[in-house]
């Protein structure tokens, strides 16, 4: 994937076992969330407590590029029903 320089957003790829990713799915629907809000609040949380004052300073700069973004996309995506 070619890196978008207006894009700060991206799509990675990682491999996991398609039963645990269906799994979590189901966990994270439960939950009243989804994989990608849940992947991102796990990630914000380890830098949160692992992260030294760059990678804070890098969280926060993060952040504030998500907030940017939701603003011009008007807020974050809103939840589909469940079927």
């Amino acid at each position: 994937m070619a890196d978008d320089d207006k894009d700060h957003t991206f799509s990675t790829r990682f491999r996991i076992p398609r039963r645990m990713w269906d799994t979590y799915g189901r966990i994270t629907d439960r939950q009243g969330t989804d994989r990608t809000a849940d992947l991102v609040d796990h990630v914000r949380q380890a830098i949160t407590k692992h992260g030294d004052e760059h990678d804070l300073a890098e969280l926060a700069a993060a952040e504030q590029e998500l907030a940017e973004r939701r603003a011009r996309k008007g807020g974050r995506p809103k939840k589909e029903p469940s079927a």
